[in-house]
Parts: C-alpha cells; structure tokens; sequence
C-alpha cells in the first residue's frame, strides 16, 4: 500500500504583537497536537520586529514550560514567502528554497496577525490557510467596528463609546451614558492586554493611557453584572458550535493573569451549568455572530449572561488561544471533537475554502 504524502503544514506563531508570549503557548500546544504521520509540521516564529525564522522542533521555544519567561529561540534561519508561489519559502539572506507550503496554521494574536495582515499576505502568496479571512480578521479585531456590525445585525451587545487617542472626551459624558464602572479596553488587541476597569475619574484617564500605549482607539464599555459564557465555533458556509462554557474568574475580572499567568486566576466550568434553552440561545447567537462578522474556520464568542436571562455578545476570537487551557478546544472536547481531530477538521476546512476561491473567475 503506498503511504499517502504527508501536508506540509506552516504553524505560524509569535509576531509583533502584544500578545507574542500568549502566541508561542498556543503554538506549543498546537505542534504538541498535531498527528505527525498525517503533517510534515514547519514551525516558523515570528520575533517582535517582524522577522520570520524558520524553525526546528524541538528546539524552536526557550523556557517553553513557563509562561512568564517563554521566549522564541533566534537560532534559526531568515525565512519569508515568495508572493504568486503557491506558498514556496525561501531563505532571505542565501535565497534558498525551502519548498512549498501545503497549508498555514496561523497562531498569531492581535495585530499583525489576528486582524488581516498575515491572511492578505497568504492569499497573495497562494496558500490555504486556517481561519477566517482579511475581513473577517479585521473585523473581529477591530472592537468597535466589530461592535457596529452586531448592532446592525440586531445581536444584542453592552453600551459602548469609542474614542481616539487625539480626542477629548469626559468621565462626566461617559457616565452619563455608560454609567460606573467602565472597562477601558484597546479597540485592537486581545487577551485582556491593556484592559482596566475605572470606576471614578482618575481611573478612568489611567485607563485611557494604559489602552493607548496599545492603540490609538480605545473602547469604553459598560460594566455588566452577570456571568461570562463562551462558545466556539467551527466551519466555512454552515458553521456550528459547541456546548457554552463558563469562566468564572478569581480576580476582579478576566484579566491577561486570571488567562495565561495565574493557574489559579479563573476556573473553567465546561460545559456551562446552563438549561437547555439558555444554550440552545447561546449557540444560535454565536453563530449568528459568526456569520455577521464574516468569519470562516474558526471563532470563539465571548458573552455576559444576565440574571434576567438575557445574553449580551461581548466580542469574538478568530484566533482563540490554543494553549493546554485555553476555552476553545476545551469546548469542543466536550462536544466530541478532540484537540487532534480539531486541528485535523481546521486544515480541511482551509484547503476546502481555498479550492473553492480557486474557482472563482479572475477575469472577464
């Protein structure tokens, strides 16, 4: 029996973002994962100026087991890709070939990464990838933008305001509307980076400077008094989702310690204690939100569960972290689908779309 050609498959992972560390745990969890006799795995890490280096398991993370001090290894070889290449990599300095890529897994969090920039780049260069595309990616990135199109959709969402990092704008006009506390959160980043809570008007101008070292947008919510569901979602033109999770966090919120530091910082209870018409709710409004925002392969949407039963969208992941702990593919263990077979139905779902686009027209 002859043995079928393994995929070559990109993990790409890192990058420039604030969320680098929080990159290379799930990039460790997802290379762990992924079933060696089916995929020729190419870790390639992205360092926090841009770099691609093309890297060797096991050697490709230093302090790999603590996630304080976890850092990409830069003993390894300048890769880029060749536009119009179908996904060849080649050596930047020696202009060698390292052949083609088959597929890309993108483990890239917040800008650079999770907002359309890589996915643009991929699509150019000819290469199925993993997760949604330019538009979903930045929509899903972009908080307020993100939250607009909920609106328009008629899927319920906290009050918020936006403002730039040029405006003015007073704790007196945002408790008028939003009333107290707040969260002050960057309008394009993820893992509770850069995310406070203000309750009178000197935490709120703290907040305002500690999300626009971030960003130049920041997103003022209300705060709301309920319990914060998860759900995941999985697939292209008729996307599904899995049984609602909940955290319930240690700390005052969900901030990037309770989520990646602190072991002790939320406990996750999977699947939720919810009654069925709760989750039943829940899952019709993920994907509803999934497909409002345009996302494909895969998304986790974040909610806060009224004690009146209401269920207010918070936001969607389009990258969810992958680590050991993370909600995403905890939530579809328990909905049947391991973390192996996951990352199996992902690859397909990219080599499904692309050989669809590849039969659009390009000309008249």
């Amino acid at each position: 029996m002859i043995q079928k050609k393994k995929i070559r498959v990109a993990v790409l992972f890192g990058g420039k973002s604030a969320e680098h560390q929080v990159s290379l745990q799930s990039a460790q969890s997802v290379i762990n994962a992924l079933d060696k006799k089916k995929y020729e795995i190419v870790p390639i890490g992205i360092d926090k100026s841009g770099t691609w280096l093309l890297g060797e398991t096991p050697r490709y993370l230093l302090n790999a087991h603590d996630p304080k001090l976890i850092q990409l290894s830069k003993s390894h070889t300048e890769v880029g890709l060749i536009l119009q290449s179908a996904g060849t990599l080649a050596d930047m300095r020696s202009r060698r070939n390292h052949g083609k890529i088959d597929v890309v897994f993108p483990v890239l969090h917040g800008p650079y990464g999770e907002d359309g920039s890589i996915q643009g780049l991929l699509k150019l260069a000819g290469v199925p990838f993993v997760g949604s595309g330019v538009l979903g990616s930045a929509v899903g990135m972009d908080k307020d933008v993100m939250k607009r199109l909920l609106r328009e959709a008629g899927i319920p969402t906290p009050k918020f305001i936006a403002t730039h990092s040029h405006e003015k704008l007073s704790f007196n006009a945002v408790k008028k509307t939003l009333g107290v506390p707040v969260f002050v959160k960057p309008a394009n980043l993820g893992s509770s980076v850069g995310v406070s809570k203000a309750k009178d008007e000197r935490g709120f101008k703290r907040a305002l400077r500690e999300a626009f070292q971030y960003d130049a947008k920041a997103l003022i919510e209300e705060a709301i008094d309920g319990r914060e569901i998860e759900c995941a979602v999985l697939g292209n033109e008729h996307p599904v989702a899995s049984l609602p999770g909940e955290v319930i966090p240690s700390h005052e919120f969900y901030s990037y310690e309770a989520k990646y530091v602190d072991e002790n910082g939320a406990a996750l209870q999977i699947p939720a204690k919810l009654d069925r018409a709760t989750i039943k709710k829940v899952q019709t409004l993920a994907i509803k939100t999934f497909q409002a925002l345009a996302c494909e392969g895969m998304g986790r949407v974040d909610f806060f569960l009224k004690k009146d039963g209401q269920v207010l969208v918070n936001e969607i992941n389009t990258i969810p972290g992958f680590t050991a702990i993370s909600m995403y593919p905890k939530l579809w263990e328990a909905s049947g689908i391991s973390y192996t077979d996951l990352l199996d139905k992902l690859i397909h779902l990219a080599i499904e779309r692309f050989e669809r686009d590849q039969k659009l027209r390009t000309e008249r």
